[in-house]
């Protein structure tokens, strides 16, 4: 496997296909990077070189007991572009990933990024608070922990019912998809996921957000049922300037497969818009 150690002995699996750009992709919670084979396959297809790793604990990356939070994975973002020497990236995140994306660039800066992508994103912040009424109560997330904790098996069957829509009426997913989303759940580790909740629900993007100079995109589906559109994308664009907006009537939160023609094809035109301004690393 391709690997890399990072901080405290720490392995962080990635893969790397193509040649051309580079774009780097930050998985969501609480899948691996092999939930954007869709996009990587296509971008690879059309110039471009495409990154991705597995998120500390997720995936086939070691299963930490700490370095579960925000600052641990972008400092792993950071780590594993460096490893790689990756220059004029443009950085894709879905959900968590967004925050991670949103993360890296708070702490580490865009001296090696040309562009970004927030899918889906969690940003600015997901929790209900007297500063975001319309966030999602604690108890949303308590109940979230208690679930995992009680049988996390059943938890990542249900759960992927909202994340690709299919429990909408007239949704066409299909078993194999809701299947896929619970393999990947079930090798993320327990310790790790349970932590992770923390991580994308209660850190607070909004100083990471306005620290984005580079173009940025945001894509959401407006019946996003785990990261509701009105308190993420909506208000990230707001704080970012110039970001673009793409949103998807009717769509879930999972539209990286469930409208994976349409993302890639969205996607595509983002990364092929101007010419990218070299920087130096």
């Amino acid at each position: 496997m391709s690997t890399i150690k990072v901080k405290e002995g720490t392995t962080i699996y990635y893969k790397d296909w193509g040649n051309g750009p580079v774009v780097m992709f930050s998985h969501g919670w609480p899948l691996s990077s092999d939930a954007w084979d869709g996009q990587m396959f296509f971008l690879a297809q059309n110039g471009f070189r495409v990154v991705a790793h597995d998120r500390r604990g997720h995936g086939r990356s070691s299963q930490t007991s700490s370095g579960n939070d925000m600052n641990g994975y972008a400092d792993d973002l950071a780590a594993v572009i460096e490893a790689l020497d990756l220059k004029n990236i443009i950085l894709v995140g879905h959900s968590t990933g967004g925050g991670e994306v949103a993360r890296y660039i708070g702490r580490h800066g865009t001296k090696r990024v040309a562009k970004a992508v927030l899918i889906s994103a969690v940003p600015p912040i997901m929790l209900k608070s007297t500063a975001n009424p319309e966030g999602l109560p604690m108890d949303v997330f308590d109940s979230l922990r208690k679930s995992l904790m009680n049988d996390r098996s059943q938890f990542y069957k249900d759960l992927s019912l909202m994340f690709y829509g299919a429990n909408r009426p007239g949704s066409s997913v299909s078993q194999g998809m809701l299947d896929q989303f619970w393999l990947w759940s079930m090798q993320a580790g327990l310790k790790n996921a349970y932590e992770c909740i923390k991580a994308f629900s209660e850190t607070d993007f909004t100083n990471d957000l306005k620290k984005f100079d580079i173009p940025t995109l945001m894509m959401h589906g407006e019946d996003d049922q785990i990261v509701p559109v009105k308190d993420s994308a909506r208000k990230s664009a707001r704080l970012i300037e110039g970001a673009e907006e793409i949103y998807y009537p009717g769509a879930p939160h999972g539209i990286t497969a469930t409208l994976q023609d349409r993302v890639n094809a969205d996607l595509l035109q983002f990364l092929k818009k101007a010419r990218m301004n070299a920087k130096t690393a």
